[in-house]
């Protein structure tokens, strides 16, 4: 088969799956014969081996029954850099490097001081802003081990690993148990109500542990909230990822926490309420 007729095959295979099939079989058949995608484009008349075609029609039949993309490959961009990632975190979202552009503001206007990426998963964060804000300290939580070895990896693969300290744990608490301040703190944890969670189609392959939020979906959020003055110094950072109808909830919830501190929403692309900005 050649590359032009495996990628038609595909790419009519996953028209029910996703919005970009034809993009999408391009990165599934790239991965699979280890070239670039313009490879492809430029080389439509190459044959593919037996052996390639049987592994591109089984990363096709994986993405056809609705394994994410990311998953396969084995990576997702995030930011201005490619991150590993599995089944274990996470994918990161685009809508979170809105959360770290904030994060990157802030740090810029101040003096370096300690970052902590609560719920870190892939450590797409931590990582990114520890690239970009050399002479701040970051430490990366998560309560899931295998979720931590994810960021750790990935944190080695970008040359950043000396810089950040990977914690495990339950949101702040073992930060609390060490008396520690900080400066930031970023936080995408779970939000999507259990019961929005539990239907949706992602919840076949990504975590729930990285989805479900509780009854409200502000279960980890209201804990985060409630710890958070114990650790934030004054005039410290809190960047919180939500849902699109959570924000006034979680505005009143730091507002009870924080007394005095300034609260406002940022947007995402698509106009919806995405993060909120707590600083106290």
């Amino acid at each position: 088969m050649r590359i032009s007729d495996a990628l038609h095959s595909a790419r009519e295979r996953l028209k029910t799956i996703t919005e970009s099939p034809g993009a999408e079989a391009q990165s599934l058949l790239a991965a699979t014969l280890g070239v670039d995608r313009v490879h492809l484009l430029t080389y439509p008349e190459q044959s593919l081996t037996p052996m390639q075609n049987i592994a591109f029609e089984t990363l096709v039949a994986r993405r056809a029954g609705g394994e994410p993309l990311p998953y396969i490959l084995g990576r997702r961009a995030f930011f201005d850099r490619d991150f590993f990632v599995s089944p274990a975190v996470l994918i990161p979202r685009p809508e979170t490097e809105l959360l770290l552009e904030a994060a990157l503001a802030f740090a810029a206007e101040c003096e370096p001081g300690i970052a902590v990426d609560v719920g870190t998963g892939s450590g797409a964060l931590a990582v990114t802003f520890a690239a970009h804000q050399p002479g701040w300290r970051v430490c990366a939580v998560d309560v899931s081990p295998a979720a931590l070895a994810v960021a750790e990896h990935n944190a080695e693969r970008h040359s950043i690993a000396e810089r950040i300290i990977f914690v495990a744990g339950d949101l702040l608490t073992p930060l609390i148990a060490q008396a520690v301040r900080v400066d930031l703190i970023m936080a995408n944890l779970p939000y999507i109500p259990s019961q929005i969670a539990a239907a949706l189609d992602v919840s076949r392959h990504e975590p729930a542990l990285a989805l479900d939020g509780g009854a409200d979906g502000l279960a980890l959020i209201r804990r985060l909230l409630d710890q958070a003055p114990a650790l934030v110094n004054p005039g410290g950072l809190l960047l919180l990822e939500m849902q699109f109808d959570q924000g006034a909830a979680i505005t009143a919830l730091a507002q009870a926490a924080l007394p005095g501190a300034q609260i406002d929403i940022i947007r995402d692309y698509t106009g919806h309420e995405r993060i909120v900005r707590v600083r106290s």
